[in-house]
């Protein structure tokens, strides 16, 4: 019995060892699934308040060519200051936009990216709305249907598959000087939600022509 001893102790410190790294081990990887909820978690509420600025925009946008007259694309803006600026209302301006909503939460920068009426952009969004409604070209609305012959016109789109790859990093581009209809963030990266069956950040167009 005496000689047996030792291997009957060494035997259950190495189960206990093995139990023991099993244990660290499930911790460890507990640990990357929750960290890495953690951080999609997060990237959802940016994506979530990138949405609320963008439509927030959208209807300055809509609210300060309405005051220009709503007579094409003369009377869009051509700079977020005349947003931030806000329109005449008797002997006070109207404020239309936020300075906060100025700003893209999902790019380093936040610095949206103008979207002017014949850009690519725009086509891109056409034809995503298109597959998102099954097959039917979205529509100007309302007095922005001035802006109608703008607009790109998608037939036969077959693809519905709105899975693409995203290159990464920002667009750092410079924006151009001429009147836009919308914004777009200048993330190029993969999103956790989608918005109108769009899972890339710089596919989301905000813009009041289809709202």
């Amino acid at each position: 019995r005496s000689t047996l001893f030792p291997y009957t102790t060494l035997f259950r410190s190495e189960r206990c060892l093995v139990a023991l790294l099993l244990v660290m081990s499930l911790l460890a990887i507990w640990a990357v699934a929750a960290a890495e909820n953690v951080k999609q978690q997060a990237q959802r509420e940016r994506e979530k308040e990138a949405m609320f600025r963008g439509e927030q925009v959208a209807d300055a946008i809509r609210s300060y060519y309405r005051y220009r007259g709503a007579q094409g694309p003369n009377s869009l803006p051509t700079s977020f200051d005349q947003l931030l600026e806000g329109i005449p209302r008797g002997t006070k301006k109207l404020q239309i936009l936020r300075a906060e909503a100025a700003r893209d939460p999902l790019s380093s920068s936040g610095e949206w990216k103008l979207i002017g009426p014949t850009s690519s952009n725009v086509a891109d969004f056409v034809k995503s709305l298109t597959v998102y409604s099954g097959g039917v070209p979205p529509m100007p609305r309302g007095d922005m249907g001035r802006l109608a012959s703008l607009i790109p016109q998608m037939a036969n789109v077959l693809d519905t598959d709105s899975t693409s790859t995203a290159p990464g990093g920002e667009d750092d581009s410079a924006n151009s000087s001429g009147p836009f209809l919308g914004v777009a963030s200048r993330s190029q990266r993969n999103s956790v939600k989608t918005y109108y069956g769009i899972d890339r950040h710089d596919g989301w167009l905000f813009t009041p022509l289809f709202r």
